[in-house]
């Protein structure tokens, strides 16, 4: 259909109105074919073994392809995170890698890449779709199935709690996709089963000190609990430390469930500290970077690209740790 004038000044009223989202006008910004690329990588953080695999992973690859990776660390803070998209903006990068530590505060910035016809695609994390859509403001969203790890997770514990019940939940980051997927999986499951019980549930950050003091908190205020389930094996390290200061033994005393897969959370396991932790694969490089290839080609992109996660506990996890990281 041709938009003529008066065509226009009517979809403009139909969105004023409220009956049409302004950002449905606009396209995805294109992506030239090019042997090279100039791409952004926007991290949230590097304060963890996780963090720095997937950098790692990212700048390997890029290497790799010989592009030019311009990266940024927003040292855990969302707004620093969206001044680091604005200044790669400035840059006129092709294409910007964003994970973005919160799901609502980084939705301008992805929209200040779109309005500059940069597109973007986001990994690990993903941005508030009532506000934002792929497809239609970013490209596509990479990354794992975060309400699928806590549905395993807490479907690992009904099966081998024995006489243990009454749960601590340790949150990631508030306002974050993970922390809120991760939340959603484990209780929709855990509520199906009356023997267990979530006594209290409260934000760690995703740091293994936040998770220390968070579980030593909690612990104090429900001495009677005897799971602790946290959103990453940081936290979960940091919740163990605080529960054998008390002189109590993890495995034992209090079964631990977690999600990450990180090497010294796989050694938790070999050691009877850590029941089980759910992997969220970090090596994203040859797959965004594929997925970059595949976007510039003009190929079809489903808004959701999963990575594959493994499953660790006393049944695998001595191999694990040839490969974990």
């Amino acid at each position: 259909m041709e938009l003529t004038r008066r065509k226009l000044l009517v979809v403009a009223g139909l969105s004023a109105a409220g009956w049409l989202p302004l950002h449905a006008l606009a396209a995805l910004p294109a992506l030239a074919k090019k042997d090279k690329y100039r791409v952004g990588f926007a991290q949230s953080e590097s304060n963890n073994p996780w963090r720095i695999a997937q950098t790692r992973s990212m700048r390997d690859e890029a290497a790799r392809l010989g592009y030019q990776l311009v990266y940024t660390d927003a040292a855990s803070s969302a707004a620093k995170q969206a001044a680091d998209v604005n200044s790669m903006i400035a840059q006129r990068v092709d294409l910007i890698f964003l994970t973005p530590r919160e799901d609502k505060p980084l939705v301008p910035a992805v929209m200040n890449a779109k309005k500059a016809g940069i597109p973007v695609i986001l990994l690990d994390r993903d941005v508030d779709h009532a506000m934002v859509k792929p497809g239609e403001d970013y490209v596509t969203f990479i990354g794992s199935d975060f309400v699928e790890e806590g549905r395993r997770v807490a479907q690992w514990l009904v099966a081998n709690a024995g006489d243990k019940s009454t749960i601590i939940e340790i949150e990631g980051t508030v306002g974050s996709s993970p922390a809120n997927h991760r939340k959603k999986g484990f209780d929709e499951v855990i509520k199906q089963h009356p023997k267990f019980k979530i006594v209290a549930s409260q934000s760690g950050d995703f740091s293994r000190d936040k998770g220390r003091q968070t579980a030593q908190t909690l612990l104090q205020a429900h001495p009677e609990a005897d799971v602790i389930y946290t959103h990453a094996d940081e936290m979960t390290l940091g919740a163990i430390a605080a529960l054998e200061a008390a002189g109590r033994k993890p495995g034992k005393d209090v079964l631990f469930v977690s999600i990450d897969g990180e090497k010294e959370g796989v050694k938790a396991i070999l050691e009877g500290k850590l029941g089980c932790s759910c992997e969220c694969n970090p090596m994203f490089g040859p797959k965004a970077f594929a997925t970059l290839a595949a976007y510039a080609a003009g190929g079809s992109l489903p808004g959701f690209i999963k990575n594959d996660d493994r499953f660790y506990d006393q049944s695998n996890a001595k191999e694990a740790l040839a490969w974990a990281y």
